[in-house]
């Protein structure tokens, strides 16, 4: 079990760290910003579903290893707050930013664009506190 805790940690959260800190801003450098969101809002849905799966397996695999007293612990309760992040983000405001964006054109982009960056900087901001938990998961010892 302990390897595939490890594998699944890594993949959850090295992949976002990996998607929001190193290939989104490549992507918005090298593309035009219509090509690189639609690309990186890809790889946000896909990390969100490898989330999805990790996260209830993290937690299912740490009641099994450490009983009724894993409910106690930061790491079960760190992992709870970034399931609650993705659901969120992936299922609540990511459709929301989905419909802005299927609205703007260039003549009601003065009418939506705040709209747009509002919910963007929310969505980014739900991304940040996930990425912070995950980081206070890996440091965390219980894990």
């Amino acid at each position: 079990m302990n390897g595939l805790r490890e594998i699944a940690r890594t993949l959850w959260i090295g992949g976002m760290w990996v998607v929001g800190i190193i290939v989104a801003p490549v992507l918005f450098s090298a593309l035009n910003n219509a090509t690189a969101g639609m690309v990186a809002g890809r790889l946000f849905a896909a990390i969100a579903w490898v989330g999805l799966v990790c996260s209830v397996f993290l937690m299912v695999e740490l009641v099994l290893r450490n009983g009724a007293r894993a409910l106690k612990s930061a790491p079960f309760w760190l992992l709870v707050g970034m399931l609650v992040c993705i659901i969120i983000n992936h299922f609540a405001v990511t459709p929301i930013i989905a419909g802005l964006k299927a609205q703007m054109n260039h003549a009601a982009e003065g009418l939506f664009g705040g709209g747009f960056a509002t919910w963007h900087a929310i969505s980014s901001l739900i991304y940040l506190v996930q990425s912070l938990m995950g980081l206070m998961y890996i440091l965390s010892n219980d894990n």
